[in-house]
């Protein structure tokens, strides 16, 4: 057998991906399993979308891009960031990648040395924590609470912060718990990244449009630290475009570049049909494009379903996420009950009972850092969900 290399063996495989893989198994093998681990709408990409994509098909548009992206897609970012963000960019600002988690990935690898500490607010999203080891850096964990909707704050912050750190990364709306920062919290934070000028901000905001309350607030709004702040965003979860695998980055020119120069040797450029088919989805304003509106209520509707029905499961404790389409209760309470000689005492093997007992998938808590939570991904139909809690329901009901 071929001896693998330190850097692969020591990679956590996806947990949300490796649960959708078990879920399939099962499904294949006749078990009528729901699916709530995993986060991709359960719409299809609108069809003004679909239709610019034929059209660069017809249209012959099927060559190598420019690594960046091609400068109408990059000049039509900078378009909607000023016009839905307020946030002025230039084209050689932005870099057009496959996917929002290559984004990530470029910006990390372009800013993280070995050694290197970069702040994870808990929860984080998985795939936070594997690029920041493949870079060679340390995460540095820092806790929240469910009390604060998972919402980390500068008091919370400043305690973990040493010579060493490099960067912090964190998203709004939040994966996996859907929190909403304010514009105030943000702000907060902002002075104290202004007091450490060490410090790069990756701001994962990829779930921008899928947002309940007010208008989506970005941590760049903020002069004084808008050099370090790199914007992650894409078109696959407002769009329902996750299969176009469509993402960009928006920073400082030295970071930009630095990132095109990484890609440039990974992958190259983002396919030539997805540019196309993005650059249509973002020319509108969000508002007056019918079916992302629809989406949006849909999964709020669908959200609403879910605290009600989480909020009747004793032992389970759970909040009002105002964004993206998770929810992220605490299940500790149920930790030490059992069913059939099965103990429950950890977010994994809660996990693993609601797919085997009442064949639902979820994803253990601790793949995000918190092992007192699971989550649920409402990114499917209320009959769907209304049947998965109805299971949920009666598995746990069966623990003593």
């Amino acid at each position: 057998m071929s001896k693998l290399s330190d850097r692969i063996l020591s990679l956590a495989e996806s947990e949300t991906l490796a649960m959708s893989r078990r879920s399939r198994e099962m499904k294949s093998n006749g078990c009528d399993i729901i699916n709530l681990s995993i986060g991709q709408p359960d719409f299809f990409t609108p069809n003004f979308i679909k239709d610019a994509g034929k059209k660069a098909i017809d249209d012959n548009i099927t060559y190598y891009p420019p690594v960046a992206g091609f400068l109408s897609l990059r000049e039509m970012i900078c378009k909607k960031l000023l016009r839905d963000n307020g946030l002025k960019y230039t084209p050689d600002q932005i870099v057009v990648s496959n996917g929002a988690k290559q984004s990530i990935a470029n910006a990390v690898m372009s800013l993280v040395n070995p050694g290197d500490e970069v702040l994870l607010p808990i929860p984080f999203w998985v795939s936070y924590r594997e690029i920041i080891r493949l870079a060679g850096g340390k995460h540095v964990y820092v806790p929240t609470s469910i009390n604060n909707e998972f919402k980390v704050t500068a008091g919370e912050l400043q305690k973990y912060i040493t010579k060493k750190t490099r960067l912090i990364i964190f998203s709004s709306p939040s994966n996996p718990t859907g929190s909403v920062y304010t514009k105030e919290e943000l702000r907060s934070l902002a002075e104290l990244f202004k007091a450490n000028p060490q410090i790069h901000i990756i701001s994962d905001e990829i779930y921008e449009l899928i947002n309940f309350g007010a208008k989506h607030e970005s941590i760049a709004q903020f002069d004084n630290i808008r050099d370090r702040v790199i914007i992650i965003n894409g078109v696959s979860k407002g769009f329902s475009m996750t299969g176009w695998r469509l993402g960009y980055l928006a920073a400082h020119r030295d970071i930009a570049s630095a990132t095109e120069k990484y890609q440039g040797q990974m992958t190259s450029g983002a396919c030539s049909v997805s540019q196309m088919a993005a650059q249509e989805a973002l020319n509108p304003e969000p508002k007056k494009i019918e079916e992302t509106n629809e989406m949006l209520k849909a999964f709020e509707k669908r959200r609403d379903l879910l605290i009600s029905e989480l909020r009747k499961i004793d032992g389970i404790k759970t909040y009002q996420p105002k964004g993206a389409f998770y929810i992220f209760p605490d299940v500790s309470a149920l930790y030490g009950k059992s069913y059939n000689g099965k103990i429950i005492d950890n977010s994994e093997k809660l996990s693993d009972y609601l797919l085997e007992e009442a064949w639902v998938a979820t994803v253990p808590g601790a793949a995000f850092g918190d092992p007192d939570c699971i989550r649920l991904s409402y990114a499917t139909s209320m009959e769907q969900l209304t049947e998965a809690m109805k299971r949920i329901n009666k598995a746990v009901d069966k623990l003593s």
